[in-house]
C-alpha cells in the first residue's frame, strides 16, 4: 500500500491500433495527489497530452479509486465524480507472482478493457489492453514516486 500512497506522477503511451477509430497515438505526462478515505484510494491525475499525428496538445483529468481488499485490488473510474464511479476490473495475482491482471475484461458496449499492473522500484505500472469494433488500443502507464 506505501507504494501506492507515495505516487506523485504519471506518464503514459497510448498506442492505437489498425483496427481503431479513435486514432489517440501519443503520450502524456502530469502530477498525481492521493487520497484516501474509508472506501480506498484515489488517484487525482491531471497534465497535458500530446498527440503524435499533427502535435496537438490537450489538457486530461482523471481520478482513479483503487479499492484495497485481502485477495484483490478492486480498481474503479470516477472521472465523473464518486457517485457516478464505474468499476473497471478486480485485479488479482498473475500465475508466477510477478503482477496483478483483471480478473475478468471490463465490458463498455463491445469493447473489453483488461490490464496487467507490474511493481517497480520506484512505483507501478498499468499496461490497458482495449479491443473491441470500435477500439484497438494499448495504454501503458507508469506512476513514480516523486
Amino acid at each position: 500500500m506505501q507504494r501506492l500512497t507515495s505516487i506523485a506522477r504519471v506518464s503514459f503511451d497510448s498506442r492505437s491500433g489498425e483496427l481503431s477509430r479513435c486514432a489517440w497515438s501519443g503520450s502524456g505526462q502530469g502530477g498525481v495527489t492521493v487520497s484516501r478515505d474509508p472506501d480506498g484510494l484515489r488517484f487525482h491525475e491531471q497534465g497535458r497530452f500530446r498527440l503524435d499525428q499533427g502535435g496537438a496538445e490537450v489538457a486530461f483529468h482523471n481520478v482513479y479509486r483503487w479499492s484495497l481488499h485481502n485477495d484483490h485490488i478492486g480498481l474503479y473510474h470516477e472521472r465523473r465524480g464518486k457517485e457516478h464511479a464505474v468499476w473497471l476490473f478486480n485485479l488479482i495475482a498473475a500465475p508466477g507472482g510477478d503482477a496483478l491482471v483483471a480478473h475478468q475484461a471490463h465490458l463498455c458496449g463491445d469493447d473489453q478493457y483488461t490490464a496487467k499492473l507490474t511493481l517497480r522500484d520506484a512505483g507501478i505500472d498499468l499496461d490497458w489492453q482495449i479491443s473491441g469494433p470500435r477500439k484497438d488500443e494499448r495504454l501503458y502507464y507508469r506512476y513514480r514516486q516523486a
